[in-house]
């Protein structure tokens, strides 16, 4: 039980209760009907029991996210591409109206006062379940935009508060803010391994107030834009504070926050997800990655610069390059996140010295993530890798970023946060005045609303924010306060092959695989090609999309990247950066009317 040991009696009693410290643990066996106030909250323990039921934070999950945005292809039927290809009305677009959880959250902060404790653990307690709050009332004004706020629990028979009409986001992002102001002066720094303590909760806000203010700046149908830089400024404070408590550091691996077995004493990581078995907490990603799941596009390896800081997108033939190409000089990062030419795994034992030659399906890139995926055999070690739920990384990119978007960035600014990831991983510094007067024009078109004199370093900034958490579940987010759904059309792109033929996939310069027309069999084993290795060739049959092959090319039998799917994509603005109250809620409830953003 290495990790048990970290954690106080009161926390491993509370996770021997409440299992997982999901929704469906402590306060779903436990209801608010089942626990009457006057017996329940009267010692700390109390208060804790309840609090630590109501925690939840990213987990390894957060490595297949953002398959709904231009990072990743998936076969999977997402939410978004599902709106973008099909006809969404508020009859199919269903899921996310749920509010349980904020009954839990409020029934807590009903009745926490009657603890006999003093005030300063009172609040602490409040604190931490108005960061609860807030945290969903954000997935909610992202969802929704507008909604009904409560800041109590209701009672079934409040037929006032249960069918009130949505406040305005204005007034919600107020209370938001409101809780987080107040959990990031109230909770306490030290608490137990695994729980938010007060840094937590202060980029928690920073967090909050940097989405909120970029989206104000860039939705114009909120008529909000004047209000942009409140959020923005607090942004900026919050975050400026967390660099100056001097409690946090990068770490000096990047590829190892992500597959280590412990992250509990990495200065960098400000909240961990503890997994162990000893804990019966596991879960490990292998089956995903190897076998697909989704796969990252071509688009985002373009992303990355040069080992020399240089733009990829910059080589005169970079459209055309192959996948060992590719990963030749380039910023460390993109093989640290994603699989790469060479790289040899341990589930090819006995033969664990050999490069593994990466697999090509059907509707995916050919790239595979490497980011969550954990090179060992071993179940324990599979299992027991922790997960980074906040790391240090993004308070410097919500710093920066912060302070592009005020116009108030300086050089010093850039090297003491941006400049700072960079040099973990030997790349040169950003240069303020070098990245505004040559504006990266592929950048341009992606963010065509971002203008001004600090156009290039806010649009490099945000270049930097997609490598440095790239596969960690903030694709989508960014790209919706963005505004920049219309990167969502485009269908993602894998691996460039100029046709059919052998091709080297592990950088030694000899073949791996061969492409061969669909009208020509495969051999049957013993008749198989190999290279000058001794090793068979894997056989792939290559063509145009829809026909009878695994490796669908642009250009079909002529070359071109892989193709993922060739269905048309519309993302209609603003409306899709929302979504609708189900038609059901609407029906119980008819003063959720009427629809925002042309929802039917």
């Amino acid at each position: 039980m290495k990790k048990l040991l970290h954690l106080p009696i009161i926390l491993v009693a509370a996770i021997a209760l409440i299992g997982t410290s999901c929704q469906k643990g402590f306060l779903d066996r436990y209801p608010q009907t089942s626990i009457p106030p006057d017996l329940f909250f009267k010692s700390e323990e109390d208060l804790n029991l309840y609090v630590t039921g109501l925690l939840t934070m990213k987990d390894r999950g957060s490595y297949l996210s953002d398959q709904d945005t231009d990072d990743k292809a998936t076969t999977g039927a997402m939410e978004i591409k599902t709106m973008m290809t099909g006809s969404p009305t508020s009859q199919n677009v269903t899921s996310g109206w749920t509010w349980s959880r904020l009954r839990n959250i409020n029934y807590f902060l009903d009745n926490y006062g009657k603890a006999s404790v003093t005030q300063e653990i009172k609040d602490h307690y409040a604190g931490l379940a108005r960061y609860y709050r807030a945290i969903f009332y954000m997935d909610k004004v992202k969802r929704y935009s507008d909604v009904p706020w409560y800041g109590k629990a209701l009672n079934p028979s409040d037929s006032v508060g249960l069918y009130k009409p949505r406040d305005p986001r204005t007034l919600i992002m107020d209370s938001v803010m409101a809780d987080l102001e107040f959990a990031g002066s109230h909770v306490k720094e030290s608490v137990p391994v695994g729980t938010p303590g007060k840094w937590v909760v202060k980029l928690m806000q920073a967090r909050v107030a940097l989405y909120e203010g970029t989206y104000r700046l860039y939705h114009p149908e909120l008529n909000l834009k004047s209000t942009a830089n409140v959020f923005l400024e607090t942004a900026r404070k919050i975050s400026e504070e967390i660099m100056a408590s001097k409690k946090y550091e990068l770490s000096t691996d990047y590829g190892a926050l992500f597959n280590s077995a412990s992250l509990t004493s990495n200065k960098e990581v400000m909240l961990v997800n503890i997994y162990d078995q000893d804990l019966k907490k596991t879960g490990n990603n292998n089956g995903n990655i190897i076998n697909y799941e989704q796969s990252p596009s071509r688009d985002l390896v373009q992303t990355y610069l040069m080992a020399d800081g240089t733009r990829f997108t910059d080589k005169p033939n970079y459209q055309t390059m192959q996948f060992v190409q590719e990963f030749t000089g380039r910023d460390p990062r993109l093989s640290q996140t994603m699989f790469y030419p060479g790289l040899k795994l341990a589930v090819n034992p006995p033969n664990v010295a050999v490069p593994h030659v990466v697999r090509l399906n059907k509707n995916f890139s050919g790239y595979h993530q490497l980011k969550g995926y954990i090179n060992s055999t071993d179940s324990k070690i599979l299992d027991g890798a922790d997960f980074p739920a906040y790391r240090y990384a993004e308070v410097l990119l919500i710093f920066a970023e912060a302070k592009a978007e005020l116009g108030t960035l300086t050089q010093a600014d850039l090297d003491m946060s941006v400049n700072l990831l960079r040099k973990r991983v030997n790349m040169p510094f950003m240069t303020l005045a070098a990245v505004n007067a040559n504006v990266d024009p592929v950048l341009a078109a992606k963010y065509p609303d971002v203008s001004g004199a600090n156009k290039g370093v806010i649009l490099e900034i945000r270049r930097e924010r997609r490598v440095e958490l790239a596969m960690e579940g903030y694709r989508f987010d960014d790209i919706a306060r963005w505004h920049a759904g219309k990167e969502l059309e485009k269908i993602p792109e894998g691996m460039y092959f100029p046709g059919l033929g052998k091709y080297d996939l592990t950088g030694d310069g000899i073949e791996d695989i061969i492409l061969i027309d669909k009208g020509t069999a495969i051999p049957p084993s013993g008749a198989q090609e190999s290279n000058s290795l001794g090793v068979k060739l894997v056989y792939y049959k290559a063509g145009a999309f829809g026909e009878d092959v695994v490796v669908y090319l642009k250009n079909g039998n002529a070359g071109g990247p892989i193709v993922t799917e060739t269905r048309l994509r519309t993302f209609k603005e603003p409306q899709y950066y929302y979504r609708p109250v189900p038609f059901s809620e609407l029906v119980v409830n008819p003063k959720l009317a009427p629809q925002l953003f042309n929802w039917q």
